[in-house]
């Protein structure tokens, strides 16, 4: 049985279930603010549910998620995830940064 390690928790999960509603049933939400909210409720369009993969293999986005990854304020580069497209296969350690969709990711420290 897979595990997730989120904002210091550890939840489990089984292998197909999808990461969001996982988080989600745990009682953990991958939204920041008001985004818990006014959301798309997973299906791939409002992109406030964006989390970085910081350890573990997950499948390559579906193109419905790389199409929301390139819209502002997201940037593809940040190898940032929607939480509502990603399945668990193995354990995972995800992370979710500032910003209304988890947008503001530091990666030179500054």
């Amino acid at each position: 049985m897979p595990t997730v390690e989120f904002a210091g928790e550890t939840i489990e999960a089984n292998v197909g279930d999808n990461l969001r509603r996982a988080l989600m049933d745990a009682g953990l939400s991958p939204y920041n603010g008001a985004a818990q909210y006014t959301n798309c409720r997973g299906n791939a369009v409002c992109g406030t549910c964006t989390v970085e993969i910081v350890d573990g293999d997950v499948e390559e986005p579906t193109t419905r998620e790389r199409r929301r990854l390139k819209m502002p304020p997201l940037d593809p580069d940040d190898g940032l995830r929607l939480s509502c497209q990603v399945t668990i296969e193995d354990d995972l350690v995800v992370e979710k940064h500032p910003g209304y969709w988890g947008q503001k990711v530091d990666r030179d420290g500054t």
